[in-house]
């Protein structure tokens, strides 16, 4: 019989589970993680740390930017130890604030092993694409499939051209699995796949799907209060790539002078999937009753901008904020001073319930979610982290009393 092999993933489906951040040296600067995803051995000289960039419930497995890379605990090393020394290097690694004894796994096997067939869908990158330098490999690989006669006896292993994906033997897995490892989540990459992208029918081009997507979304966003007729979108996209390769943001006046920015195009079908896309699956929304001279310049686009950013670079920051409440972090460069932390930084609370937001709307597609952006003042960031599941639940109940709710605001006074 044939060996199975599975993909191991994250467990997502915990609503106050930890996230953790870039690993960093001594001195606090960021590693060069892209040697951990190289896919062969590799030396690094001193110690890691790694900081909790969304305090919650610690886990044994847990992936850190750029979201392929694991660090486990002593009992997830050891399984890879004993099952699969010869394919992974294991680093020490300290978290920030935990006691135990975690690891930074690098996976030194890279196998070429992708089944194109079977799987249900893959994209490689063409001399149009303007990246000369990754023309025919792997742009995407949907619903993957390996052929396990090609894997010459690897236990853990990460498939050529499709480094971002983590595979390991079902020994492996089932060996992982009697630890009680929490965190872990495994979809099997061999035998039959599903029905090829490429097969479902499409009743329309995509342009056509595009452009009905854009239209369900503008109508929806003409209901929330009076729309700018022009979207703001960069001359250069920048950062991460959205679902449908462009980016842009709306401004909404709402009543009682308030500014409502939100991202419109997370949402957008992928490319060769439009029928049945919706994107990312959200769209995000920041709202002031602070006055704003020029929406394009405000601080409110620049935090959902950088918001933006992480939904569109990282799955399990996606995945968390479609399924609840987040706390995290982004960079505080050129944010007003009352926002911004000692390290530099801005905490932002998503998915906050609202009384004057609805929490979904509808496109062809589908259903997508209207995430909220609430920036916490540093002291509430700090409430936050100090007192975990509690500390955010207490913060939702304090903006809700004060009848601030999802509302952002420079001026105003911390509730806590």
């Amino acid at each position: 019989m044939a060996q199975r092999y599975f993909e191991l993933t994250e467990d997502m489906t915990s609503l106050d589970r930890w996230l953790l951040g870039d690993p960093v040296d001594e001195q606090g600067s960021e590693v060069r993680t892209r040697q951990f995803m190289s896919g062969e051995s590799t030396r690094f000289d001193g110690r890691l740390r790694v900081p909790i960039y969304h305090p919650g419930t610690s886990l044994d497995f847990t992936r850190v930017d750029p979201g392929a890379i694991p660090v486990v605990t002593e009992k997830v090393a050891r399984i890879l130890t004993e099952l699969a020394s010869g394919d992974v290097q294991l680093f020490p690694v300290e978290v920030e604030s935990r006691p135990e004894t975690y690891f930074l796994v690098n996976v030194a096997r890279l196998v070429k092993c992708i089944d194109d067939e079977a799987s249900a869908k893959v994209q490689y990158w063409k001399p149009e694409d303007g990246r000369p330098e990754k023309v025919g490999q792997y742009r995407d690989v949907y619903g993957m499939r390996i052929d396990p006669t090609l894997v010459a006896g690897a236990k853990v292993f990460r498939p050529w051209g499709w480094r971002v994906a983590l595979i390991v033997a079902e020994d492996v897995k089932e060996a992982l699995e009697r630890t009680g490892a929490t965190g872990l989540d495994f979809r099997e990459v061999t035998g039959p796949g599903p029905q090829g992208i490429e097969q479902q029918p499409l009743n329309r081009p995509n342009e056509d799907w595009l452009r009905q997507v854009d239209a369900a979304r503008e109508a929806f966003w003409r209901t929330l209060g009076e729309l700018e007729e022009a979207a703001i979108v960069p001359i250069v996209p920048f950062g991460p790539e959205w679902p449908g390769q462009r980016q842009a943001w709306r401004v909404i006046h709402r009543a009682g002078r308030r500014l409502l920015l939100v991202t419109d195009g997370l949402s957008d079908p992928f490319p060769g999937q439009a029928a049945s896309s919706v994107g990312f699956g959200l769209e995000l929304a920041i709202e002031t009753d602070e006055p704003v001279e020029d929406a394009q310049e405000s601080w409110l686009l620049v935090v959902l901008q950088r918001v933006a950013n992480e939904i569109a670079e990282h799955e399990r920051v996606r995945e968390a904020a479609l399924t609840g409440q987040l706390t995290m972090e982004v960079s505080g460069r050129g944010m007003p001073e009352s926002l911004v932390t000692q390290e530099g930084r801005v905490g932002v609370l998503l998915g906050l319930e609202s009384s004057t937001l609805p929490r979904h709307l509808a496109t062809p597609a589908g259903e997508v979610r209207l995430v909220t952006v609430k920036v916490l003042l540093p002291a509430e960031l700090a409430y936050r982290v100090q007192h975990g599941k509690q500390g955010r639940e207490e913060l939702a109940r304090c903006f809700a009393e004060k009848g601030e709710e999802h509302l952002s605001g420079a001026r105003r006074r911390a509730v806590v």
